[in-house]
């Protein structure tokens, strides 16, 4: 006893496997493909997950049911005094809210997170929790830190068809089609909880291009001073993630730690394969 165990959802991207090299606990976020439901990154994996998306199957995200949660819960308060939960961010789903009210009768030995963040700035808000508990900072104490800084973090995300953004109603049909017909690449952002338009470009290179600037301006003006954590995300992109993590390497010489890994598929099935995204997070000082 005496530790404080991190854990967060699959919506930030970290498989079981990171998981268990980390050190944290990752609460399996469910999914209901064709009406059967699966578990992220216990019964559904990348693999399967995008051959369901190329089948045109009938893809939804749900929240994990409260027994799933406190379940998780009450097994690592048998080993530890204390839990710091980090799920994605309030502005996206309901399970935020959900496991907030829940913790309600756990005494305060369950702090749960709302620091507007998922997928990669939601993985930096779990290696900060981490860095914090080995400072021996209690479970509010890390709470508070992170929402604090909840907000100083972007991602931005290149889409290579507008298919799915129409599907989950993010796109009208109309400026599907007339954006396939211009075929239009847009970038996206997701800040604060919220995903937005951010541009329209009409080459990956230019998109590319639009992201870097992006994160040149958050480094110049929101985070000037500040030390930043980058990272690249992909859906099903490897090779073109790795490229694109040498060309920040060569804007940003003084970013030596890039995080590379895929988006999580809580995104990945609003925008499909083939995306590509970046992200920068203001590293926490312990």
């Amino acid at each position: 006893m005496g530790n404080v165990a991190i854990m967060t959802d699959s919506n930030s991207g970290i498989s079981q496997e990171w998981a268990k090299e980390l050190g944290i606990y990752v609460l399996p976020m469910p999914f209901t493909i064709d009406g059967k439901e699966f578990l992220d990154g216990v019964t559904l994996f990348p693999e399967n997950f995008y051959a369901y998306l190329e089948q045109d199957a009938d893809v939804c995200t749900s929240q994990p049911s409260p027994e799933a949660i406190t379940r998780m819960w009450d097994e690592l308060l048998q080993t530890h005094d204390e839990i710091v939960h980090i799920p994605m961010s309030s502005g996206l789903s309901g399970s935020c809210q959900t496991a907030r009210i829940l913790a309600e009768d756990y005494g305060g030995r369950v702090q749960v997170v709302d620091n507007q963040r998922i997928s990669v700035t939601q993985v930096c808000s779990v290696l900060d929790a981490l860095h914090l508990a080995a400072a021996g900072r209690s479970a509010a104490q890390i709470r508070e830190a992170l929402e604090r800084e909840g907000l100083e973090a972007s991602i931005y995300i290149m889409v290579p068809t507008l298919k799915y953004l129409k599907k989950g109603g993010r796109v009208t049909p109309a400026g599907a089609a007339l954006g396939t017909m211009l075929r239009l690449k847009p970038v996206l952002q997701i800040q604060g909880g919220k995903l937005d338009a951010f541009a329209k470009v009409r080459t990956v290179n230019a998109a590319k291009r639009t992201m870097l600037d992006a994160l040149h301006k958050d480094m110049k003006e929101r985070f000037a001073g500040a030390r930043m954590q980058v990272a690249i995300a992909h859906t099903r992109n490897e090779v073109a993630a790795q490229e694109f993590k040498k060309e920040i390497e060569a804007e940003f010489p003084e970013q030596t730690n890039i995080l590379v890994h895929e988006l999580s598929l809580s995104v990945a099935c609003h925008i499909g394969a083939g995306s590509l995204a970046c992200g920068c997070a203001r590293l926490m000082e312990v």
